[in-house]
């Protein structure tokens, strides 16, 4: 009640999800508490108009699950992809082999290690193990041939949760060995952390900045809509992507963040068009779709 309440202002843009490619979308089943299942996420997603959706898991592989849950709503864009954290090896070329093997071919993301990644435990000041996709300024051979095998399987590479140096370093790497399409992932917030004369870099090497929902809710918001208009403006919108990265427990559902999201951008200023642009084509062209 409260939900729908709160999304009253905002319902004559509902219409705007038609055709929404949601790069970033967590659910369950998950080792986290999640707001939803990943049937019903697909289901409601399909009822509200958008046209696909990446299914995020940080510590397993979505291909199968994707599969799966395709069933329940035949006309959604679903994908799955691999966070190459600790729980798979960390950065694991074999983990991407078998990936791409999976029946129906829905395996289309990489994302480099985010909670464990090396710049995440540092950033947090933890004291565990980590997984490092650079040492001494270079990139790592594993790292290399994750790189080499979302070029040579035409997956989306993002950067998960790497330092600004390392990302400027891997997505120089991907462009050189010919991977398509590089999204890095929410260079804004923690612990990323990237300014925006790194991120106008970033999109002058050739890849997409992925601004997420989430990082402007919750008690302590990390950034206003209206930081993310200014850099979203400073950067160009063509190299930009919106996704949700939704699903935690206390957060709003997928579609319903999407709502508020785009009227949010509106009010500070985002044409209509070049919301599209961020939510509707580049992450499909990122995808591969057509």
């Amino acid at each position: 009640m409260k939900l729908a309440i709160a999304l009253l202002g905002v319902l004559p843009v509902m219409g705007q999800l038609n055709g929404v490619v949601d790069i970033h979308a967590h659910s369950g089943p998950d080792s986290v508490a999640r707001s939803i299942d990943a049937d019903e996420l697909v289901k409601l997603a399909q009822a509200r108009g958008m046209r696909g959706i990446v299914l995020k898991n940080h510590y397993e592989p979505t291909a199968s699950l994707a599969w799966i849950v395709k069933k329940q709503a035949p006309t959604l864009e679903v994908f799955g992809g691999i966070d190459l954290n600790r729980s798979v090896g960390g950065v694991n070329p074999a983990a991407i082999e078998r990936m791409v093997l999976v029946e129906g071919g829905l395996g289309r993301v990489i994302w480099f290690p985010t909670f464990d990644a090396e710049n995440q435990v540092r950033y947090s000041k933890e004291k565990r193990p980590f997984v490092s996709v650079a040492k001494n300024g270079e990139l790592l051979p594993e790292t290399k041939q994750v790189i080499a095998l979302a070029a040579k399987h035409h997956l989306m590479l993002e950067t998960g949760h790497s330092s600004p140096r390392e990302i400027l370093m891997i997505i120089r790497e991907a462009k050189r060995a010919g991977v398509e399409n590089v999204v890095v992932t929410h260079p804004i917030i923690a612990p990323v952390l990237m300014s925006v004369e790194q991120m106008k870099e970033a999109a002058d090497l050739g890849a997409y900045l992925e601004f997420v929902y989430n990082g402007t809710i919750g008690k302590k918001p990390e950034h206003t809509l209206k930081e993310y208009a200014d850099a979203i403006r400073r950067i160009g919108p063509k190299h930009c992507i919106l996704s949700s990265d939704l699903g935690q427990a206390n957060n709003p559902l997928h579609p319903d963040g999407w709502v508020a999201y785009i009227a949010g951008l509106l009010k500070e200023g985002i044409s209509q068009a070049d919301i599209d642009l961020m939510a509707k084509t580049n992450p499909a062209h990122a995808l591969g779709l057509k």
